[in-house]
């Protein structure tokens, strides 16, 4: 059987939800992210299409977002929102079909090999669903595997539709500039440009050896394969997460030894709760502390037995604490609660 694995990937997600709130804000550049305030510290989560022209994308600091857009309008995220609507619609999804995997808040990969229509139909479904339940629209990428899947739902944005099929991998895909490709960043994208690689195409015309001189073993395979279209990774339908965090910047950065506990502490009470909340207990605290001038040090403590304990988290958080010298003006701090286990007392 020919797999069918289909990419739904919500439009400007947050921005949608925002303006589905208050359609006063249709056409107008929109950026969210952090609290809203573009003279504070924070980063964009997403801006709107019309936010974007002027250059705004996520992961770009606020003031940076302000300068580039004076006149856009700023608003925190409102994560309560954008997860129900996130639920509503993945509820769509899963009534197309059970093989799902929850790709993110935004996005998820379904598995519609088994499923009779053709894919324009599915599509028509999806996109017809997720009006009807949230108002919003999504961009939609079918094709044999998860990688081609994803790159086409990137291809007709906003409320698109594109189908990648194996003859069109010379015609679509290699033309498309190499960071379109999934797993390569900025640093990757800047080695392959030295060597005069532009498109996947180019790509794909380096030898295996080739790129296994350049990248390793491991990645070199995959950059191989990748520019030819070929991915074999399954849907993973039940994750597991590897850890648990939370960290916080602050918007002045502290040197008064209270304030930091008492972040600290505050940390480790939300690492506790998302802890119990999803039926985990961990065996490993780590913090983060990264200082005015950059420079990040993490400390991590392993302890006797797993726990869920808020008071053994915060003890082993602050035992982590005394070994950093607080010497300097601290900008962020952070939790993670790491080798977990289900809690079998839940």
């Amino acid at each position: 059987m020919q797999r069918r694995i289909i990419h739904i990937d919500m439009d400007a997600f947050f921005a949608a939800v925002e303006e589905k709130k208050n359609p006063a804000l249709i056409g107008k550049p929109v950026v969210i992210g952090g609290g809203g305030n573009p003279n504070k510290r924070g980063v964009v989560s997403t801006a709107n299409y019309e936010a974007r022209k002027y250059g705004i994308h996520s992961a770009m600091p606020l003031r940076t977002a302000h300068k580039l857009c004076p006149h856009a309008i700023f608003l925190p995220v409102d994560y309560e929102s954008y997860l129900q609507t996130s639920q509503q619609f993945k509820a769509v999804l899963f009534s197309i079909t059970p093989v799902m995997e929850n790709a993110g808040i935004d996005e998820a990969f379904l598995d519609a090999s088994a499923v009779p229509e053709t894919p324009e139909i599915i599509a028509d479904k999806i996109k017809t669903g997720v009006k009807e339940k949230t108002g919003l629209t999504c961009s939609i990428g079918i094709a044999s595997n998860k990688l081609l899947a994803k790159i086409a739902s990137d291809m007709r944005k906003p409320d698109g539709l594109t189908i990648l099929n194996e003859n069109d991998i010379e015609d679509k895909l290699w033309p498309l500039p190499i960071r379109k490709l999934y797993g390569i960043g900025p640093k990757t994208e800047a080695h392959l440009k030295k060597i005069e690689i532009e498109t996947i195409g180019q790509l794909a015309s380096l030898t295996l050896e080739n790129l296994i001189e350049h990248f390793g073993n491991s990645y070199g395979q995959y950059l191989y394969d990748a520019s030819r279209g070929i991915d074999d990774s399954p849907l993973i339908t039940h994750w597991e997460p590897k850890s648990i965090s939370r960290e916080t910047t602050f918007q002045e950065d502290v040197k008064n030894w209270q304030s930091i506990a008492r972040t600290l502490a505050e940390l480790a009470r939300e690492v506790v709760a998302d802890m119990r909340d999803d039926g985990y207990s961990a065996k490993t605290v780590t913090i983060k502390i990264r200082f005015s001038d950059f420079q990040t040090l993490t400390r991590a403590k392993t302890m006797a037995d797993y726990t869920n304990s808020e008071e053994e988290i915060r003890k082993a958080a602050f035992a982590c604490l005394k070994r950093i010298e607080l010497n300097k003006r601290v900008r962020l701090i952070g939790v993670r609660a790491t080798n977990l286990a289900k809690d079998q007392r839940q």
